[in-house]
């Protein structure tokens, strides 16, 4: 499905969309509270962003951390020639990786990797290697959490 740009975002879906974006959970009372309007009419509103596709899913963020996995990697990947599908493969069938963009310039892939321990990424890393270069980051903080683009 191709998602259209919607550019004609009014001040009641920007506020529905920075409160979801703060608890998806919450409840149809607590939104339409949050967006000066009633139940029904936020629960409108929000049928609508989901129809436009400005909303795609409801999700939650999981700390990494509380699941055993202390340590995250930038990884950077170029595959050898002729490996690109193969590599991707790679990637889309590691749980590990929880992120990977297709990206431009030197590298082909850029994806963000969790691990239990420095043993286990040199595992994940030595299965990738065999078909592409690789170049990895270890995470130290992340000052940016995922978040909104700007809405105005």
């Amino acid at each position: 499905m191709s998602v259209q740009p919607n550019n004609d975002l009014d001040d009641i879906d920007r506020r529905i969309l920075e409160a979801l974006a703060a608890d998806a959970r919450m409840s149809l009372k607590e939104l339409a509270q949050a967006a000066g309007l009633s139940s029904p009419s936020a629960g409108e509103r929000l049928r609508r962003l989901q129809e436009r596709g400005v909303i795609s899913a409801f999700t939650v963020d999981i700390d990494p951390t509380a699941l055993g996995y202390p340590l995250q990697a930038i990884v950077r990947v170029r595959p050898l020639p002729g490996q690109l599908h193969v590599v991707e493969r790679i990637i889309q069938e590691t749980p590990e990786f929880v992120e990977c963009d297709k990206v431009t310039g030197d590298d082909c892939f850029v994806a963000r990797l969790v691990v239990r321990s420095m043993a286990q990424l040199d595992t994940i890393l030595d299965k990738v290697a065999e078909k592409a270069e690789t170049s990895t980051s270890m995470v130290k903080a992340s000052p940016v959490k995922r978040r909104l683009p700007p809405l105005s």
